[in-house]
């Protein structure tokens, strides 16, 4: 299928036909498409539905057999998004910094393109049970944000491919795109956090404070002259 065919059946059925890649520059469409994708982006829409594009996106414009994006969190990076169904590793995959390929590219915030044999590059480090690791071209881009690495997206073929500049200029331009989603998401992850720890903080002062309360009324309660006339057996 023509590529612009396949970005076009895309385009409609994500956006309900309303953009089309024969209505930007034929010239240039797919710059055209990138700028639509950001435009997209800025609409605040949910990270997990954001990353799920991105992957849509880079297989229609590189025709790849793979595609993943993975989020940086702390010093690992974590799985998110997979064009082939992997649920039992989305999610749950990291990648310390510096492991594999896609470490490599994150600790150097480096792209890395592998036209063949990627599984026999001494920086590729296989995991077992995903069937990408046999496959033979592997392109790898960091995703950036002012500088800051936030992500890394994975492109794989499964015969050998030659990556050209172009193609990994564009990966770079998506990935300068949803960089900032990405850096935005983790900020709101880490105030909702905060907020969280401080409502926490707020409940447990409360309890001491009423069980201080309720300690100092009941002591009070159990040292006063009637308490002791009752428990003398008194009369009251």
């Amino acid at each position: 299928m023509d590529k612009n065919i396949e970005l076009d059946a895309l385009l409609s059925s994500t956006y309900g036909g309303g953009m089309r890649l024969s209505t930007v520059n034929d010239d240039n469409p797919e710059v055209d498409f990138l700028h639509e994708i950001g435009s997209r982006m800025a609409a605040a829409d949910p990270l997990h539905e954001v990353l799920a594009k991105v992957v849509e996106f880079t297989a229609a414009l590189l025709k790849c057999d793979s595609c993943f994006v993975y989020v940086r969190e702390g010093d690992q990076l974590v799985l998110r998004a997979s064009k082939n169904p992997h649920p039992e590793v989305v999610d749950q995959l990291r990648i310390p910094a510096g492991q594999g390929i896609t470490g490599w590219v994150a600790e150097h915030r480096e792209a890395v393109a592998v036209p063949r044999k990627a599984y026999d590059d001494p920086r590729f480090r296989p995991f077992g049970e995903l069937p990408e690791d046999r496959f033979e071209a592997f392109l790898s881009v960091p995703v950036l944000s002012r500088a800051n690495l936030v992500g890394v997206i994975n492109v794989q073929h499964r015969l050998p491919h030659t990556y050209t500049r172009r193609q990994i200029r564009l990966i770079s331009t998506v990935g300068f795109l949803v960089g900032a989603e990405i850096e935005a998401a983790r900020l709101e992850s880490e105030v909702s956090q905060l907020a969280r720890q401080l409502e926490a903080r707020r409940s447990w002062s409360a309890l001491k404070e009423f069980c201080s309360e309720s300690w100092g009324l009941a002591k009070r309660t159990l040292t006063s002259p009637y308490s002791a006339r009752v428990a003398s057996g008194a009369n009251p």
